[in-house]
């Protein structure tokens, strides 16, 4: 299974519901990088992706995007074969 990263806070409530998709879909686990704690990972956040809003989730090298992308995709069909890629 693909590595999971995903840019968090510890209050995003779109942060919990990304999390509670990806552990339905056999995640067991994600490398979560809290904004709220270290400013200087928001501005790499930032600089990575170009979106200033948190989650922004990356499975393996693919920036995925936050959970509103992460469900589209999810619904596409695109989530499971992505999650699935070595």
């Amino acid at each position: 299974m693909s590595k999971v990263t995903m840019y968090s806070t510890g209050v995003c409530p779109y942060c919990q519901m990304a999390e509670r998709l990806l552990k339905a879909k056999g995640v067991a686990e994600i490398d979560k990088i809290r904004i709220d704690l270290d400013p200087a990972r928001r501005d790499e956040m930032m600089e990575k992706t170009g979106r200033r809003t948190v989650p922004q989730i990356y499975i393996g090298s693919t920036h995925v995007g936050g959970f509103d992308d992460l469900s589209a995709l999810d619904r596409a069909g695109g989530l499971d074969p992505l999650l699935a890629a070595a």
